[in-house]
């Protein structure tokens, strides 16, 4: 459960540390008060898309602070295993906004990802918003809350999964029996195009290699000529070659070195180059006298970059990716070859997981025609204390139009209510009254919550539209809820905050600059106080004062036996 709230530089919110406690815990105020900032927070702090429009003004960046005990949390403890975040049965969650909008999110001070953020969340706090009731109209939430409830999640994997399959080799079934309508067409272009790649001698072709034979034999007379030029001007040439050079300075110097030691370096570094350009002159030469023109090989070189250059732009690719492309294109060819049995197996292949499809679909029918029974039920009951006595609720479970799998199974799932005797049962979106249809919401909600396992729920108002006695039995179902878990409620009700275990009051500070809120733990005497706000406005009466007193101990007669503390937070 949540054990402490922590919040600095919030919107409304300086500072805040907030000790949360088990069972059902309201939160009340006058409107604009900053109740919603509270569940802004811990919305964030869950995994919420943030913006910089969060953090206070003058301030770098706004932080919440979150601590769960997992003593009642196993599945949150198993991903915090699984994801090498655990830390004993404590969990911290840490949300960082800054002032440009950025943020960062840490599990156990270690940064995760957002996404990792809100798998966690969901295994910790389920928030149930004041427009539940809204969300509650879209059918593929009914079909959702059926699963949960029947807890149709394994099976629905399974489903889902043998629906994949099933499409995926649907898909390459029906692609293979399309193109192998022109099949022998494609076979025969197919050995033709490969016929004519191949004559190239792909396993042992290089162009670059081809490229450069072909460059050296065109060349080849300004090769010769230059190379022989170059012999006779290092070598050859009596009177002017280096080499004559090299020998001439050679001689001069090493007259002089005997009167000037220090030259002798220098000779033997002329010496040296003197044979190198010796051995040069000599490999050029061998060189020059090993060419010799071969103006066929030249023509067959020429030919030959020609077809590889012609087939390169028939088909789209480089000269060096050739060799590639007649390995696809064998390859296709082969897959062409046996398309046919590989068509013979996808049609067994498709068929048994069609099978398996419909075998699977129809076990999920039978759980949701058994449970979504039980489900009616219970609404049904609850939707009668709530102010609708002759109302009746029913989970439609009807086939798919359409023959083809689907995902999720094969039902249409559609929740009905008949608010009168002798009235057909309609669909929710067609409920006339908005107060009903809060009504019908709130009674799903704490239906399908009672077998959850999920430790903290968060309920935003969603008893608005309701009052009177009805409001009474609402706080005694959120109250009910509490009983193995940890129940957090904003609400405006008095009668709902009657039921509470605890009672946070949120106030509106406009002493300074920046408005700011805060909130107390009341005790039993502000409570009173509090819910006679909430009954008689501004004024409150010896009458208001009494009633809220009679609320509150009717209500709540274990009050005194510890579970409502006391003590000031500020935020």
């Amino acid at each position: 459960m949540l054990v402490n709230l922590n919040i600095i530089d919030l919107a409304v919110v300086k500072s805040l540390d907030l000790d949360l406690e088990k069972g059902m815990s309201v939160l009340t105020g006058e409107t604009g008060a900053g109740k919603s900032i509270l569940l802004t927070a811990l919305g964030l702090a869950l995994g919420d898309r943030a913006d910089s429009g969060y953090v206070r003004p003058n301030s770098k960046r706004a932080e919440i602070n979150l601590e769960f005990d997992l003593a009642d949390a196993p599945l949150a403890q198993q991903w915090l295993k699984d994801n090498e975040l655990d830390a004993e049965q404590q969990c911290l969650i840490r949300r960082i906004v800054n002032h440009d909008g950025r943020s960062k999110a840490y599990i156990n001070n270690r940064p995760v990802t957002l996404q990792a953020l809100q798998e966690l969340s969901e295994k910790l706090v389920e928030i149930h918003g004041q427009h539940a009731h809204l969300t509650l109209l879209n059918p593929d939430e009914q079909r959702r809350l059926l699963d949960a409830y029947a807890k149709n999640q394994p099976l629905l994997d399974r489903v889902n999964a043998c629906y994949r399959q099933w499409q995926q080799s649907s898909k390459e079934l029906a692609g293979l029996i399309k193109s192998s309508v022109d099949q022998t067409e494609r076979e025969e272009l197919l050995r033709y195009q490969i016929e004519e790649l191949q004559q190239l001698d792909l396993v042992n072709f290089s162009y670059a290699e081809l490229s450069e034979e072909h460059g050296m034999l065109a060349n080849l007379g300004q090769i010769l000529s230059t190379g022989q030029v170059q012999v006779d001007m290092l070598y050859e040439n009596d009177r002017q070659s280096v080499n004559q050079m090299l020998n001439h300075s050679l001689a001069e110097l090493s007259h002089i070195a005997q009167f000037a030691p220090e030259l002798n370096e220098i000779c033997t570094m002329l010496s040296e180059a003197q044979i190198q350009v010796e051995e040069a002159s000599l490999q050029l030469r061998r060189f020059l006298e090993s060419q010799e023109a071969d103006p066929q090989r030249l023509e067959a070189l020429e030919n030959q970059i020609g077809i590889v250059q012609s087939l390169s732009r028939k088909h789209h690719v480089t000269p060096n990716e050739l060799p590639e492309l007649v390995g696809k294109l064998e390859s296709e060819l082969d897959g062409l070859a046996h398309s046919s049995e590989r068509i013979e197996e996808l049609t067994v292949s498709t068929e048994q997981l069609l099978t398996q499809y419909h075998q699977l679909a129809a076990q999920l029918t039978a759980q949701r025609s058994l449970s979504g029974k039980k489900l009616q039920h219970k609404i049904s009951e609850m939707i009668k204390e709530l102010g609708m006595p002759q109302g009746e609720f029913l989970v439609d479970i009807g086939a798919l139009d359409s023959p083809t799998p689907k995902l999720n199974g094969k039902d249409k799932i559609e929740f009905l209510v008949s608010a009168n005797p002798g009235l057909p049962a309609k669909p929710l979106a067609k409920v006339a009254s908005g107060g009903e249809l809060s009504r019908i919401s709130l009674a799903i909600q704490v239906t399908t919550s009672s077998d959850k396992t999920t430790p903290t729920m968060i309920f935003d108002e969603v008893d608005s539209g309701i009052g009177g006695g009805i409001a009474e039995i609402v706080g005694q179902k959120l109250r009910s809820l509490s009983h193995n878990r940890q129940v957090m409620c904003v609400t405006h009700l008095p009668q709902v905050a009657a039921q509470a275990h605890h009672h946070l009051y949120v106030e509106k500070n406009n002493r300074t600059d920046i408005t700011s809120s805060n909130v107390r733990l009341l005790e039993m005497e502000e409570r009173v106080e509090e819910i006679a706000r909430m009954l008689g406005g501004v004024n409150m009466t010896a009458n208001t004062l009494a009633h809220a007193k009679e609320m509150l101990f009717q209500s709540i007669p274990d009050t005194q036996s510890g579970h409502t503390t006391t003590g000031n937070k500020k935020l």
